[in-house]
């Protein structure tokens, strides 16, 4: 186990994820400068249900993109692993901010073929659906599902419960699941609205040869 300072926000972060943020609180802007000095990692455990989620993603800070006057800061940083939060300390030794001791989770990334091309089928039908067509472009042949868990309409626990589950397999098939239940329901809607906008036009209508 080793100890990382903790930034808990209220959202899930994957491995492999960039994330943007602009940091304002005097314990964070701290945080920041720490993890620039000292070329450490922090962590993000969600902070969900009104309490600090067990899991978290370690994250390393990739740069500070703007300096503000009032000493606020817009960074950059990228998510590289999944971590379990084994003891939280409310405030680490003489900082302002929050600390943990961690315990790295690994992963198991053996994934399905079969399974990921029926996903992608599934995820194509829905951004075309949803008008969200460049996502897909943007996907690589051997994506993981992490990539995508944004993007399918999970709930945030839903995106908890992918950060939770080890198994890239079994992440597949959580993701196939959804996207089951989920994708007849947006077709039918988007049905109902192309019917909508039809009524009122002028329709030229075959009738019936009988």
């Amino acid at each position: 186990m080793r100890s990382i300072p903790l930034f808990p926000l209220n959202l899930v972060v994957f491995p492999g994820e960039k994330l943007n943020l602009h940091i304002f609180e005097p314990r964070y802007r701290q945080l920041v400068r720490d993890c620039l000095e000292q070329d450490v990692s922090f962590g993000i455990p969600p902070f969900l249900d009104n309490q600090l989620s067990e899991l978290g993603t370690e994250m390393r800070l990739v740069n500070v993109e703007k300096s503000y006057a009032n000493g606020e800061l817009d960074i950059r940083s990228r998510a590289v692993g999944v971590f379990r939060l084994r003891k939280f300390e409310r405030q680490a030794p003489g900082k302002l901010y929050a600390a943990g001791q961690i315990e790295e989770i690994v992963q198991d990334e053996e994934s399905d073929p079969l399974l990921r091309q029926i996903i992608t089928a599934q995820v194509r039908q829905l951004y075309e659906a949803l008008g969200l067509k460049k996502l897909l472009l943007e996907l690589s042949p051997d994506y993981r599902i992490f990539d995508i868990a944004h993007h399918v309409g999970f709930s945030t626990e839903q995106e908890y419960q992918i950060l939770a589950t080890t198994s890239e397999l079994e992440r597949q098939h959580l993701v196939r699941e959804h996207l089951d239940r989920t994708l007849p329901v947006v077709l039918e809607t988007e049905r109902l609205k192309e019917r909508v906008r039809l009524n009122g036009h002028f329709k030229e209508l075959i009738p019936p040869n009988f």
